[in-house]
């Protein structure tokens, strides 16, 4: 948030929650970034400037709130010139291609040279900020060796509306991937996905909790029955989604020795292929600020063409 806003609540009000009067007034903002917000000091009301509000107090009918956000804090992150591949940019987002080994947040053991730390360096002054952060809004993510189509909010209404649609899976993205084995035409993989209770590196179908998970997948190209080129379709966006569905139903990745093993027959420069062959391809949403519908494509990069070639000639 990087406006001040001012609301009076009506006369004859019934009883309300602060934060939730003011999410309902303010739809472009979330409950929880006000709640944020009422608890830093920054949300008062008009001569009473020096009352403590507390985000479960009731509002007051008649009285008038002003919501002054704090100056956007410096993140842990540093900037970082790295080079990136924008697909489309503007003051509210960006849409970038993003290389398979780079990481897209800074964590354990990668506190440096990820996503996050480019978009820094990239973005600059651009970034009014994230509940109050100077960081681009990641709102989803894609593994450190999948390849393909990001989109980042720079401010906080682009991404409450971005979140917005990832969490009613509005969000259309469409996957090439190459797996083992001759896969049928067409397919819809379902099953709950949660943490491995095995290998805690690993995500795998639950039967019992777990996100709820749908992929549809088409088969583009068969490459005998030892391989294929699939374009993956998800209704959901869990970790590890199309990686552990896949490996369900016999088809992992190849290059993904997390999840499958290659077939001793296959030649070696298929059989270690050093990455999940897997690229993130299509990505279309609607634009949280204009209302337009977006829509982005993005090739294969050299190393899966180089696969796909070296498939075709099996």
């Amino acid at each position: 948030m990087s406006e001040n806003l001012t609301i009076t609540a009506p006369e004859n009000l019934p009883k309300t929650r602060l934060d939730k009067f003011l999410a309902d007034s303010f739809p472009d903002y979330s409950r929880n970034q006000f709640i944020h917000l009422i608890e830093a000091g920054a949300v008062q009301i008009v001569g009473q400037e020096n009352l403590s509000l507390s985000p479960d107090d009731k509002v007051i009918s008649g009285a008038t709130y002003t919501i002054i956000p704090p100056e956007p804090t410096e993140p842990d992150p540093e900037p970082e010139n790295i080079p990136l591949d924008i697909i489309y940019e503007d003051n509210d987002l960006l849409v970038v291609n993003k290389p398979a080994g780079l990481v897209v947040h800074p964590g354990a053991g990668n506190w440096t040279g990820t996503l996050v730390n480019a978009l820094l360096y990239h973005c600059g002054d651009s970034l009014s900020g994230i509940n109050g952060v100077k960081r681009p809004g990641i709102v989803h993510r894609i593994d450190k060796d999948t390849s393909g189509l990001l989109v980042v909010a720079k401010n906080d209404r682009a991404h409450v509306g971005l979140a917005k649609q990832f969490e009613v899976h509005s969000i259309q993205r469409i996957y090439d991937a190459f797996v083992w084995g001759l896969t049928p035409e067409s397919g819809r993989i379902e099953g709950n996905i949660g943490r491995s209770s095995v290998n805690r590196q690993k995500m795998t179908i639950v039967k019992v909790g777990g996100k709820p998970a749908v992929t549809h997948f088409e088969r583009i190209n068969a490459y005998g029955i030892l391989a294929s080129h699939i374009k993956c379709h998800l209704e959901t966006g869990r970790t590890h989604q199309i990686r552990v569905h896949m490996t369900s139903i016999k088809h992992p990745l190849i290059g993904d020795e997390l999840y499958g093993s290659a077939p001793k027959t296959a030649p070696e420069n298929i059989r270690f292929f050093p990455r999940q062959a897997l690229h993130a391809g299509l990505l279309g949403f609607i634009h949280p600020i204009t209302q337009k519908q977006m829509l982005f494509e993005a090739p294969i990069p050299e190393d899966l063409k180089q696969l796909k070639s070296d498939l075709e000639k099996i």
